[in-house]
Parts: structure tokens; C-alpha cells; sequence
């Protein structure tokens, strides 16, 4: 069997990851495929292991624009496939037009699907538009496959409300990378010899509320409690701006939220390490990646209740409302001032890490390809 992997508009830092992951883990003699085709942009291609098995086909230049993206991906990509006698191909983002069969199509995005997501966007803007068109481009996309791959069981309910039940469903979760499940967290700053520092990391982003937190942490400190803040990610223009003028009304002058801005996957165990606490305030995840390295680093955390963050993070955290300052100020008091409690969640939540690896996401995946393959 000779596999065919479309990741040829695979920007996000999620999607690549996943990739990487799957190819760095790859064992495809074991499931009947003798060799793997990629067709990617050149960046991430380079990014790839150099495998026996493994052709890499650029698809296109990273700076084509999105419509000659869409047109090489729907007629050029399926003569390529059977150029290179490919058997199935996977998908790796349900935002294909490729209809070449079979196919398996993952899904990775849920802000065009969770309810409410899409209105936090102003009625007839780019983006609010853009949310709209994915969301038709991915049902037909998951309709199409021949079998879907999901992160986590609340995406796959939530989605297939949308695009109805699919026939074939496979719930594969992305690994994490075992550079995170060495990091030793810092001693906790018992006393008065520094302050308690608080990470969140993650875009800027109109349904992250890195300014909720901001108002919360400004809140707490307020009560004497001394405590920091690191917010570590880029971000999209409007939701930066919503950021910048909360930090002008509760840290003006920058004494206590440290805004790092963007970082590479490689930077953020330097982070992870020197945090005491980690706060993650998403209310629209799929699988949420900075969530699961902070699981695996060992960290206390507190964590949204919205979407899949209960399923991935189960009983090794405390949870709030990340739209409500109060339900965010009680759960970070909570870990801060019960020792036993803020102990053995980071150890559970380093436990339940230990369930997403690598080497199962790629066993799995290539055994729902076989599947799927042999009907």
C-alpha cells in the first residue's frame, strides 16, 4: 500500500506538529504501507524526518495566494496522487477540496462550530465570513472522506451536529512531546522571597480572554496577594488591541503581566519551567497543545470548563468560567492556598499526560488507515 498525506495548506502550529509527530513515529511496514507521499509547503517539508519511506513533494509556494492554494489542491493534487499510485490519502485539516478516494480527513478546527464562538465576530466582517465559508468547506470535506479523524470525543459531537453522523470515526489524540515530560517545576515560593508567577500560553485571540485574566490577576493582587503574570503567544489585531488597552487600565506600567509575544515550540519549556502556576482561559479548543505541555510538565493548573478542556484535563486541575473574573480569581486562590490540592493535581495532571504520546497517536492513525483501506 503506498499512503498519499495532503499537508500542503497545514499553517497552524497544531496541524504541524501533528504531522511531524506522525512521521517521527511512523512505523508503516507494520500496518501494509511501504511508502508515504507528502505534498506540503517547502518550510515544512524541511521541518520532516528523512525516512526510507518517506517521498516529500513540494505542493505549491508558501506565498501563493489562497485561491491558487485551493485550485492546485482540488484538480492538480489527485492526478499527483495517482501518478504515484497512491491507495488512500489522509488529510490533514478537514479545509481540503481534494476528492480524491479513498480519503481519511482529520479535523483540527472548532471556532466555526462551537456555539456562540462565531458571534463574538462583528455580523458582516472578513472574519466572521471566513468562519462561515469554513465551516460549509469542512462538512462537505468530512462528508466526502471515507473515514474522519477526530481529537477528542467533544469535537466529533459537536461537529457532527453540524455535517450529520459520519459512517466512519476514529477519536485519535495528538501526542505530546516528551521534552515537556522532563521539566522540573521550580520550588513553590513559600513566603515572601519572590512573587507567584502565573503562564498562560497561547494566541491572542477573541475566545482566549487574556484580558479577563489580566483583570483577574490586577484583582488578586489587590487582595495583597503577590502574584505575576506571563502571556506567552502572537495573536490577531482586534483581540491584541482588546489586550493592550486592559493592560493600560490594570498594569500600567508593566509591573506585573509580561507580554512575551510569539515563541517557537522550542522556547516554551524555558517558560514552562519557570512558572509556578498555569492558567489556560480558552473557551473553544479542540485538543488544546499548550494545555497538554503543561500536564506534562507538572504544573498546577487552572483551566476553563468550556469545550474538550474537561475531558483532556479530567480531575487534575481546578476549573472556571473564563468569562467571569470571580470564577478565575477563585480557582488560581484555590491552588495557591491548599497545598495538598495544588500538589496532587499537578501530579494527576502530569499522570493523565502520560496518555498522549506519539508513538500511540501514529500506531492508531496508520491502523485507521489500514482499516479504512481494506473497507
Amino acid at each position: 500500500m503506498i499512503l498519499g498525506i495532503n499537508a500542503s495548506r497545514a499553517r497552524s502550529g497544531g496541524g504541524k506538529s501533528h504531522l511531524i509527530g506522525i512521521i517521527s513515529n511512523a512505523e508503516p511496514e507494520k500496518h501494509g504501507i511501504n511508502q508515504i507521499h507528502v505534498w506540503s509547503y517547502r518550510t515544512l517539508l524541511n521541518e520532516l524526518p528523512n525516512k526510507p519511506w518517506l517521498v516529500k513533494h513540494e505542493a505549491q509556494k508558501q506565498d501563493d495566494s489562497i485561491f491558487q492554494q485551493l485550485l492546485w489542491e482540488r484538480y492538480k493534487l489527485p492526478k499527483l496522487l495517482k501518478e504515484n499510485s497512491c491507495s488512500i490519502l489522509l488529510n490533514v485539516d478537514a479545509g481540503t477540496v481534494c476528492r480524491f478516494h479513498p480519503a481519511i480527513t482529520m479535523s483540527r478546527d472548532m471556532l466555526s462550530y462551537e456555539p456562540g464562538e462565531i458571534n463574538r465576530y462583528k455580523l458582516f466582517s472578513k472574519a466572521r465570513l471566513r468562519l462561515l465559508l469554513l465551516r460549509y468547506v469542512q462538512n462537505a470535506s468530512l462528508r466526502a472522506a471515507n473515514g474522519a479523524v477526530f481529537l477528542t470525543r467533544y469535537a466529533g459531537k459537536v461537529i457532527q451536529e453540524s455535517c450529520g453522523t459520519l459512517k466512519q470515526v476514529a477519536y485519535i489524540p495528538h501526542g505530546v512531546s516528551d521534552t515537556f515530560k522532563k521539566i522540573k517545576p521550580q520550588d513553590w515560593p513559600h513566603g515572601k522571597n519572590r512573587p507567584i508567577q502565573c503562564l498562560y500560553i497561547s494566541p491572542v485571540s477573541q475566545f482566549k480572554h487574556q484580558w479577563i485574566v489580566v483583570k483577574s490577576i490586577e484583582e488578586l493582587r489587590n487582595t495583597g496577594l503577590d502574584i505575576t503574570l506571563t502571556l506567552v503567544g502572537g495573536g490577531n489585531a482586534t483581540a491584541i488591541d482588546i489586550l493592550h488597552k486592559q493592560l493600560l487600565l490594570s498594569d500600567p506600567n508593566g509591573k506585573f503581566v509580561h507580554l512575551v509575544g510569539a515563541e517557537p515550540q522550542s522556547k516554551l519549556p524555558k517558560h514552562l519551567a519557570k512558572a509556578d502556576l498555569f492558567v489556560f482561559a480558552s473557551s473553544c479548543e479542540n485538543l488544546p497543545n499548550t494545555l497538554l505541555e503543561a500536564m506534562a510538565a507538572g504544573l498546577p493548573i487552572a483551566c476553563s470548563n468550556r469545550g474538550p478542556m474537561p475531558e483532556v484535563l479530567e480531575d487534575g486541575g481546578v476549573y472556571f468560567d473564563p468569562e467571569n473574573i470571580k470564577s478565575i480569581k477563585d480557582a488560581i486562590l484555590k491552588l495557591v492556598s491548599d497545598e495538598n490540592l495544588r500538589c496532587s493535581a499537578a501530579r494527576r495532571a502530569k499522570e493523565i499526560s502520560n496518555n498522549y504520546s506519539w508513538n500511540t497517536t501514529a500506531t492508531k492513525t496508520f491502523e485507521f488507515i489500514k482499516k479504512i483501506t481494506d473497507g
